[in-house]
């Protein structure tokens, strides 16, 4: 039996993701053909295969220097490799948050931002749009040594005076050990990047794995966007502590302050005892070594508030030898394989359950807006098929009248119209209104009074006064532009009603839309801004004023982010609340004129009546196979989302 590793899961998660990917593709495609599409089922599609293509799998490691955060990242991702990926040796080899993941646009790089970019306007985020903000380092795939040398950059420090420190918020003047390193020679070590990204072509990071490393308190406290952002959106977070120098006190801040409230996509959060290996006493029994590190990892879980058994003790370095070198015992002694495994049952399955859902939901919508459309056209040929049947011996004053008839109520339909164009515009008109309110424009002019206001205030009462009123009026906005919405849909659905009662036509139930979740992620960062806040910014020092400003930078930013995200959702909730009436108006006006074509044709007798007939029937035939189609190509789409990796992970033990 062979043991199924945390690489396994994902590279059968990836497969998974992949074959839902080519199934919805050959929806969109068949729908295309098919001549049943509409822009906004294309769209939905569209955003649905995006997603699959851009998903990743966001795994983020924190803890204080040298606790051994890369050699676990090589221990777990990278022995396939056969050599380390991330630098791994005594003392800090990483100085800056890394995020190693995979671009293929991009060629195989470290690209580092700047220390100085703390003084500067703007986010991580933002710097990431900014290709010239970073200095650049290729890695040369066909020599290891040379890739160790380029990475070993992330090591780099610079010696820069007190105010240059404190402007960049990375020290503390008051600290008892940075005063005594100042009062040697006047400077202080400090990181000489801030940020880096490694783009690195291994087969885990181009299937969407994204890893981020975090080194120390200080990395952590200085870049609000980790707490704000990168933490919350990781899938799994593990915390890394060492045997040989226990839990520390920043060890339990980090944990307390930015770990254990983190909420948001996060569903795992391990705690690591690494180095256990300095526990392997030759001059001790198994037993003695056992209880030593049971001990151990009691005392960590006990510091953290934490059970004993959401704590794992591992040897990363062991680890990473016996997997390079295959010796199983060694693995099994450095107790990876039970890391791995509470990692791929908290990490994978939650996350495939994410992607089904919302895959599914979407696929649904536009699966049955499909069926919706061929049934009516179905009905609409069945109507004219018995219309037609009924003429069977009919004198040509009888067609005469079934002509006038059906003339008469494409002209009545044709009224109709104009009555659906004037709500429409009504419709219009609240649309407008509510991108008003919910716009970038309004939204970007509140971030420029707010940063105007923060600039002239350099006490505490006045940058929380600034940020308050921020969030008070950005809560306004979204509770307005709420209830628009629901006043949308309540008039687009009274709407809805009365053209199906007058003119037959399927009923339309338009789809909910709620900006609930987003108040709720406005309430999430309301609250870490109070908790920041609070502990941070008493009475202002200027590099604490800088780091103030930073925060709110990075603040602003992720609610532009956030917004941004409800305004493309709502435009989508839009186009779906309007999309589905006029295709069925569209079908609706195409069946009456062709009604009326048949009748116009027998009256004329250009054709008999059974030749019509017989042509009708075949288009019958013809939207019947597209329902039986349209049904087998979604039950591949559930067969696929409904795989279950377990099934796979018992082929692969087998």
């Amino acid at each position: 039996m062979n043991p199924t590793t945390l690489v396994d899961e994902f590279e059968q998660y990836s497969a998974w993701r992949d074959a839902v990917f080519v199934r919805v593709e050959a929806l969109r495609d068949w729908l295309s053909l098919q001549g049943i599409s509409d822009a906004e089922s294309e769209m939905r599609l569209n955003q649905v295969l995006g997603r699959l293509q851009g998903d990743t799998l966001n795994v983020a490691f924190v803890a204080e220097f040298s606790r051994g955060k890369s050699e676990l990242i090589n221990a777990i991702f990278f022995s396939d490799y056969r050599q380390r990926v991330l630098p791994s040796s005594a003392g800090r080899t990483t100085m800056c948050p890394t995020e190693l993941y995979f671009e293929p646009i991009r060629r195989p790089s470290l690209r580092l931002l700047p220390i100085d970019t703390k003084i500067r306007p703007g986010s991580i985020a933002d710097f990431k749009r900014d290709a010239d903000a970073w200095t650049e380092f290729p890695l040369n795939l066909e020599s290891a040594d040379e890739m160790s040398t380029t990475l070993l950059r992330l090591a780099d420090t610079m010696q820069v005076d007190a105010a240059t420190a404190e402007s960049y918020g990375l020290i503390n003047p008051d600290d008892e050990e940075t005063a005594r390193s100042l009062a040697r020679d006047g400077c202080i070590a400090i990181p000489r990047w801030r940020h880096a990204l490694i783009n690195f072509p291994h087969p885990l990071l181009k299937q969407g794995l994204v890893i981020l490393d975090t080194p120390g308190l200080n990395a952590i406290g200085t870049e609000p966007e980790l707490t704000l952002s990168m933490l919350p959106s990781a899938h799994a977070v593990l915390f890394l502590l060492a045997a040989d120098t226990g839990v520390t006190k920043s060890d339990i801040e980090i944990w307390r302050h930015h770990i254990a409230p983190v909420q948001g996509a996060s569903r795992a959060r391990l705690v690591v005892l690494n180095k256990i290996d300095g526990l392997w006493d030759e001059l001790k029994t198994p037993a003695e070594i056992e209880a030593e590190i049971v001990k151990q990892t009691a005392s960590c879980a006990d510091l953290l508030d934490l059970p004993a058994s959401q704590v794992y003790p591992v040897s990363a370095q062991k680890a990473l030898v016996a997997k390079v070198r295959n010796n199983a015992d060694l693995l099994v002694k450095s107790r990876l394989p039970d890391l791995e495994a509470a990692l791929s049952q908290e990490l994978i399955p939650c996350k495939q359950a994410l992607v089904s859902d919302s895959t599914q939901a979407e696929v649904e919508d536009v699966v049955i807006r499909a069926t919706e459309l061929l049934e009516t056209r179905l009905s609409n040929t069945q109507d004219q098929v018995d219309e037609l049947h009924g003429l069977r011996g009919k004198n040509r004053d009888v067609i005469q009248h079934m002509m006038v008839k059906a003339n008469e109520d494409k002209q009545q339909f044709e009224r109709g119209l104009q009555q659906f164009n004037a709500l429409r515009n009504v419709f219009a008109s609240h649309v407008e209104l509510l991108r008003q309110r919910l716009g970038m424009e309004v939204l970007r002019e509140l971030v420029g009074s707010t940063r105007q206001a923060m600039e002239k205030s350099y006490f505490s009462s006045g940058l929380r006064e600034a940020m308050g009123r921020f969030f008070r009026q950005v809560d306004g906005n979204l509770a307005t532009s709420d209830e628009n919405i629901q006043e949308i849909r309540a008039m687009m659905t009274a709407m809805y009603q009365k053209f199906s009662d007058e003119h037959g036509l399927g009923a339309v139930n338009p789809p909910e839309h709620s900006l609930h979740k987003y108040q709720k992620e406005m309430a999430r960062l309301e609250r870490i801004f109070e908790e920041r806040f609070n502990t941070f910014f008493k009475m202002l020092t200027q590099g604490q004023h800088q780091l103030t400003a930073r925060f709110f930078e990075t603040l602003a930013s992720k609610v532009v982010q956030v917004f941004e995200y409800a305004n493309s959702e709502t435009e989508s909730w839009l186009k779906a609340m309007i999309s589905p009436m006029e295709t069925q108006v569209r079908e609706h006006k195409i069946q009456l004129k062709r009604r009326l074509e048949s009748v116009s044709r027998i009256h004329a007798a250009t054709e008999t009546l059974d030749e019509r007939i017989a042509e009708i029937e075949v288009s019958i035939g013809t939207v019947r196979d597209q329902l039986d189609q349209l049904a087998r190509i979604n039950a591949r789409i559930t067969e696929a989302l409904a795989d279950d990796l377990s099934r796979t992970r018992l082929a692969r033990r087998a």
